[in-house]
């Protein structure tokens, strides 16, 4: 495989979609810790989010899926001369679920590839630069 380097992208659709985006998978499906008291200002990297979507059969099934067609697929896209793919995943805010989600998938995927994985958290690095 050509493939060198994964891009891996959580995003808020409030803000749109990634352009950049190869693949782009939705994770708004799955209950938000957005709504729970004591949950909406923490991210998807805090281990009490992390704790509450874990405990979620639908967020580990939707990651399962989503690892499992990256899985299959990405030789693909690799053999057709790509240096490079990114996937996007998103949620309303890009706080919470599509960190973790992200996270997740990274975790996976550098062990099942020999590829460089570059982790981007695009919302959360908007407000890091803002407060910077």
């Amino acid at each position: 495989t050509d493939l060198r380097t994964l891009v891996l992208e959580s995003f808020g659709y409030k803000a749109g979609v990634p352009l950049d985006a190869d693949l782009v998978f939705d994770a708004r499906c799955l209950p938000n810790p957005y709504y729970e008291p004591g949950l909406r200002a923490c991210t998807g990297k805090d281990p009490v989010v992390a704790s509450f979507l874990a405990a979620e059969p639908r967020a580990t099934a939707l990651i399962e899926d989503i690892t499992a067609f990256l899985d299959r697929w990405l030789p693909e896209y690799g053999r057709d001369n790509r240096n490079y793919f990114t996937v996007a995943i998103g949620c309303t805010g890009g706080q919470h679920r599509s960190v973790y989600a992200a996270d997740a998938m990274a975790r996976h995927l550098r062990n099942k590839f020999k590829v460089k994985i570059a982790l981007y958290h695009i919302e959360q690095e908007a407000k890091n630069w803002v407060n910077a």
